[in-house]
């Protein structure tokens, strides 16, 4: 499979803790759909302190994996909203 385009989306959204509603990060994501992933390339502003761990509640939102060869986040169902 092919590598996501190094030049990346230009839309930015802000990624929630579903439990705290506490912002974790600011991404740049492309297209329409659901919020599956996020490369880690693509993250403009990270307010986690730990990896995949909420900062207020604590709780794990994601795990990190490699998708097509690069690092990424792949988010628990439920665990995280944006907007």
């Amino acid at each position: 499979m092919a590598k996501p385009s190094k030049k990346g989306p230009t839309k930015t959204v802000d990624i929630f803790c579903a439990g705290c509603s506490t912002l974790l990060f600011k991404y740049r994501k492309g297209g329409k759909g659901a919020l599956i992933k996020s490369f880690k390339d693509r993250i403009s502003q990270d307010y986690t302190l730990e990896p995949c761990i909420c900062p207020k509640c604590h709780k794990a939102f994601a795990r990190e994996t490699l998708i097509r060869g690069l690092p990424a986040y792949k988010f628990i169902g439920g665990k995280v909203w944006f907007k």
